[in-house]
């Protein structure tokens, strides 16, 4: 081993008559160096993305969904909690979900309304920490506020703008849930004053939300009782787990969703991207890996006398296979490690300063993430390490295969 490390060196540090195979070796170490670090940043950046849309949906969503399919509902709401508990669960909140359309002077839109209890919301979302400005606690119903006060309604900070609405404006509802009439169902127009402004930064809640009380949401929408119960667990990756022992254990009248299988379109579409992105890059290092295989076969044509002169000392095959394996190594390690010192470095700037902002309602987050995973990039050294060992393969066996006889015949 010290013979033919020795040896490999010696190689490496081509003098000036084989300065044109030393710029060879530059080059391949170069595009490792590339590869390997456009791979790191491309996982970095994926990984980032997928976890920060993770973040973004699980602290504007429940982990888990539990929904009432027959029986009108969650009709006694104390009740269904308590059939929720179990190791993992730690809070629970009701739901209304409706439709509707916000109008603001000129202004209108459809939005997403969700009726909530204050107190437990808060306990399965990110919404108090979420709170722009005014308060979750003063979400009332009208009757709380004062005899003649209104219904009170949180919007999406995004939504507000969409409105040109602020703490203190009024705002009306209007929903297809309305009151019989001698010309038909008359939709319900309902007036509501903004006690708060939301900003979840995930544009797609943030846009598209409303939030009122729980009571009002019922009121509104004609609905007897809640719809759902929203569940949040200690720890997210069990959320699956739990979900399907909640629809086992609450039998057919009950539906459990959790996060992963209501985003599961998402969540697929961004990992084949990864996997599409790991493979394009990964021909990088191949290329890289191409120019070792060159460069050692050009070496193996330099040095064929010296191959020839040191069999004829006694050196074995094996040795000389091992001296331009060590040199084609050496090649990748040098490559792997400046490109992975280098991609970590770039991924880690990239994130701390945010260099890359996004529109938020295409991509639903506002700037790009680089999250720097232990095992992706484990994954992406061993890789490079492998290609560059499988690239070393056939020059050694071709500068092993040498006979002296034929190496020194004119010398």
């Amino acid at each position: 081993m010290r013979f033919s490390w020795f040896i490999a060196l010696r190689y490496l540090t081509a003098r000036r008559k084989q300065a044109f195979i030393s710029l060879i070796s530059l080059v391949s170490i170069l595009g490792v160096g590339v590869g390997v670090m456009a791979l790191v940043i491309a996982n970095a950046l994926m990984t980032g993305v997928q976890g920060e849309m993770r973040d973004r949906i699980i602290g504007a969503t429940a982990h888990i969904n539990v929904y009432k399919t027959g029986g009108g509902g969650l009709l006694d709401v104390p009740a269904e909690i308590a059939r929720m508990q179990r190791p993992g669960v730690v809070a629970a909140a009701p739901i209304v979900i409706g439709q509707g359309l916000l109008t603001a002077g000129s202004r209108e839109t459809p939005v997403q309304i969700k009726g909530i209890d204050p107190k437990l919301e808060v306990q399965v979302t990110d919404l108090a920490v979420a709170m722009t400005d005014g308060s979750v606690e003063a979400l009332t119903p009208a009757g709380e506020a004062g005899p003649h006060s209104l219904d009170a309604i949180l919007l999406g900070a995004d939504l507000a703008q969409k409105l040109g609405l602020r703490v203190d404006d009024q705002v009306d509802l209007l929903v297809r849930q309305g009151v019989m009439s001698p010309f038909g169902v008359v939709p319900r127009l309902r007036p509501f004053r903004v006690v708060g402004i939301f900003d979840m930064g995930f544009y797609e809640f943030d846009a598209n939300y409303a939030l009122v009380h729980l009571d009002v949401a019922q009121s509104v929408l004609n609905e007897p009782a809640p719809q759902a119960l929203q569940l949040r667990v200690a720890e997210i990756d069990n959320a699956p787990a739990i979900a399907a022992e909640l629809q086992a254990s609450l039998g057919q009248h009950y539906l459990a969703e959790d996060w992963t299988v209501l985003n599961a379109p998402l969540y697929e579409a961004l990992r084949l991207e990864k996997l599409a992105i790991g493979l394009t890059i990964g021909l990088i290092v191949m290329v890289a890996a191409l120019n070792i295989v060159a460069s050692l076969v050009l070496l193996v044509m330099e040095k064929s006398r010296d191959i020839g002169i040191l069999r004829t000392m006694g050196a074995a095959a094996g040795s000389i296979r091992l001296v331009f394996m060590l040199q084609g190594m050496t090649i990748g390690a040098i490559g792997t490690g400046v490109g992975t010192a280098l991609g970590v470095l770039v991924s880690w700037v990239c994130d701390r300063y945010q260099l890359f902002s996004l529109p938020g309602d295409v991509y639903q987050i506002t700037h790009l993430r680089f999250r720097v995973e232990v095992v992706d990039v484990a994954t992406i050294v061993v890789g490079a390490l492998v290609i560059c060992l499988l690239a070393t393969i056939y020059p050694s066996r071709r500068a092993s295969a040498i006979d002296p006889a034929e190496a020194l015949r004119y010398q």
